[in-house]
């Protein structure tokens, strides 16, 4: 089976557009913790906050040349070598490919590797099952269970907190590697 061709490339400010749409569709914005429509003002300011912002790093991932979805790194703190990230993927007609498995191998080598980290760690909504067992797959621990973290539509949402270490990466990447290759993907970095 041959996978479809998957990229990761740097934000640039023509793809300001194409996020806020991202950011405000149902598809986005049942996952994130801002669920609120985002006006034109409010995105254009935080677009603008991560330009010069040396602690977070943005990609667009791109499938067969198409942009569907962001990455980032957050809280990069260097002092500590941890950072936090998330994705997601705008269309819903991309969920079940692999995509998300491969988006995750690339994040985690470039953390470990390029960033010269030694920790990862996410937030996931609890009910989010699907990330956060791929999170899992991909040898993130569960740290913490934050009960009622965040308002949605009005109720309480636990969050669950994960976190991926260099040495528990060493010792897991090979099997993700090979998961990818049976996939088809050709494995990242």
């Amino acid at each position: 089976m041959t996978a479809p061709t998957v990229t990761l490339r740097d934000l640039t400010p023509e793809d300001s557009p194409r996020i806020h749409a991202w950011r405000n569709s149902e598809a986005v914005r049942s996952w994130m913790y801002t669920d609120h429509l985002i006006g034109p003002e409010e995105h254009a300011r935080w677009f603008a906050g991560i330009a010069d912002d040396d602690r977070r790093r943005y990609w667009i991932i791109a499938l067969d040349g198409k942009p569907v979805g962001l990455a980032n790194l957050y809280d990069i703190d260097r002092r500590h070598g941890r950072c936090a990230w998330a994705y997601y993927l705008a269309d819903p007609a991309t969920r079940g490919l692999g995509l998300g498995s491969y988006v995750e191998f690339w994040m985690i080598e470039q953390v470990f590797g390029a960033q010269g980290l030694t920790k990862l760690w996410c937030e996931v909504l609890a009910s989010n099952e699907a990330v956060w067992k791929l999170h899992e797959r991909h040898g993130f621990v569960r740290e913490a269970l934050l009960r009622r973290h965040i308002v949605k539509d009005g109720v309480g949402v636990d969050v669950l907190g994960l976190g991926l270490l260099a040495e528990d990466w060493a010792g897991k990447r090979d099997e993700m590697a090979a998961r990818l290759a049976n996939k088809g993907f050709v494995v990242p970095l």
